[in-house]
């Protein structure tokens, strides 16, 4: 059809209407019912399922993560069984409180065993107590030759119960030298401590 006759025709009379222009008013009419269905409903919709499909996918990724952490779930119990083991072991490294005094003598006997001379030996100050332990500074000053010095460090590292030496300085004397160091020991607290400890800290949080 040519322009001239779209232009004649009737509006009124879209039934007598050729074939060509029928179509196309019914292709217009689709289109605008699409675009305002769109508009005026569908868009929510389609808001609403790509929600849900991103929720969908958090929900697909958590159960993945959860899946893996079940399947390692047996390690994990096992490698807490060997952590407690070791944590164990180590404890039983640090003296109680009725044992420090033997504690302190076997530091002593090690120092006087290797022929060494004890200017100094007390403590430095008050316990400094930790989560379910106490450090017990002990300032030393010993005198005697170089091997005997290093023996005696050596045989400190070798004691059933843990020690260090810390702050180690070396004074010659003549033919001797003087060490200085402050000798640290550990102990566990026993539960009455580490309860006190506990109702005395600070709260999180207060004021």
């Amino acid at each position: 059809m040519t322009l001239d006759e779209l232009k004649r025709l009737d509006p009124k009379k879209i039934g007598s209407w050729p074939i060509l222009p029928k179509l196309g008013i019914l292709l217009l009419l689709l289109i605008g019912i699409v675009v305002g269905s769109y508009f005026l409903d569908w868009q929510d919709q389609i808001a609403a399922i790509d929600a849900e499909r991103a929720k969908e996918d958090q929900l697909r990724t958590t159960y993945v993560d959860k899946k893996k952490q079940a399947i390692v779930l047996p390690e994990y119990r096992k490698q807490l069984v060997d952590i407690e083991s070791q944590f164990g072991a180590l404890l039983k490294q640090l003296p109680g409180k009725s044992e420090m005094d033997a504690l302190l003598t076997d530091i002593n006997q090690a120092g006087l065993g290797r022929g060494l001379q004890f200017d100094l030996f007390r403590p430095a100050g008050s316990e400094v107590r930790r989560d379910f332990y106490a450090e017990l500074p002990i300032t030393i000053k010993v005198t005697g030759n170089y091997h005997d010095l290093g023996a005696f460090a050596s045989d400190i590292g070798k004691l059933s119960r843990i020690v260090t030496l810390n702050d180690i300085t070396l004074t010659p004397s003549g033919s001797v030298l003087t060490m200085d160091a402050t000798a640290k020991t550990f102990r566990y607290l026993d539960q009455g401590e580490i309860a006190a400890q506990r109702k005395t800290a600070p709260k999180k949080g207060g004021k």
